[in-house]
């Protein structure tokens, strides 16, 4: 039996992660039983890595830690400016990896988030290209020190790109190199893909990161999603991998607009915290 570990991204519940935010949420979320904490990585200067590290051991969490890519970290981008910020940016999370004995950085760091156009055959082979140079890099360093990336596809309204895990896969073909990984997202997979079992056979021993939430990313169990083909699916897979909670909430104006969130999908992001993780232990129990 495979007993994967369960973790939430502290998202749920603020924007920026810093310092203070580990103080305050690392116990709850300790408390409820989790295993592990999601870390989006906005401002690396607004972290101290040590003090995390403490907060961790403190807590007895382990730490997944994901990137946050916006117009000034893309990868695709024609100003190599812009291309090099995310370099730099890659890398100052990759310290933290470190700090934190984490073994990847998880995101869709191959360009923008909320890059959705219709481009040319021309134009998107262009873009394409740039990325595949860029992870490549990336990947380099990434070996160098120990560390994964686990790539992550997103639905079409927000990457024009990467939206499938055939997607991803050509990506990683592409890029041709080792320390190229996949990490799924539920949510987005429930608009992209025609069958998750498929996806998820298909990402096969790539895969290292699992994000849920149901299908209007709320709590899970409580919307459409197929639950029972995910979990199959992964146990089919063998995936020994963290299976991690992410959503948002509309109190942090900023993100919510990023992700479109307008109103309030439970009424207190604790239970929404609770009651996933006590739906997660009953339904990924394989």
């Amino acid at each position: 039996m495979i007993n994967p570990q369960f973790g939430v991204s502290t998202w749920l519940w603020t924007s920026p992660f810093t310092t203070e935010t580990a103080f305050e949420l690392f116990p709850r979320i300790k408390n409820m039983g989790y295993d592990l904490v999601e870390i989006p990585v906005e401002y690396p200067e607004q972290i101290d890595a040590r003090q995390v590290k403490k907060a961790l051991d403190d807590y007895e969490l382990k730490a997944v830690v994901c990137g946050a890519f916006g117009p000034s970290r893309d990868f695709t981008h024609t100003d190599t400016k812009v291309q090099q910020n995310c370099h730099q940016y890659i890398l100052e999370c990759f310290k933290l990896c470190q700090h934190w004995e984490t073994k990847f950085l998880a995101g869709p760091m191959y360009a923008a988030v909320g890059n959705a156009r219709m481009l040319s055959p021309e134009e998107r082979k262009v873009e394409w290209d740039r990325a595949v140079h860029n992870l490549r890099v990336v990947c380099e360093h990434a070996a160098a020190e120990g560390l994964s990336i686990a790539l992550e596809p997103l639905n079409r309204f927000e990457s024009d790109m990467v939206n499938t895990v055939e997607d991803v896969e050509k990506l990683i073909q592409d890029i041709n190199h080792p320390a190229a990984k996949i990490m799924v997202d539920v949510f987005h997979m429930n608009i992209e893909e025609p069958d998750l079992a498929k996806a998820i056979e298909q990402a096969g021993n790539k895969l290292i990161h699992v994000q849920i939430a149901d299908n209007y990313r709320g709590t899970p169990g409580t919307g459409s999603v197929r639950w029972d083909v995910l979990s199959k699916a992964l146990a089919a897979n063998k995936y020994e991998g963290a299976i991690s909670i992410e959503s948002f909430t509309p109190d942090i104006k900023e993100l919510a607009e990023a992700v479109c969130i307008w109103r309030h999908l439970v009424p207190d992001q604790d239970a929404f915290a609770s009651d996933g993780l006590a739906f997660m232990k009953k339904t990924f129990n394989y």
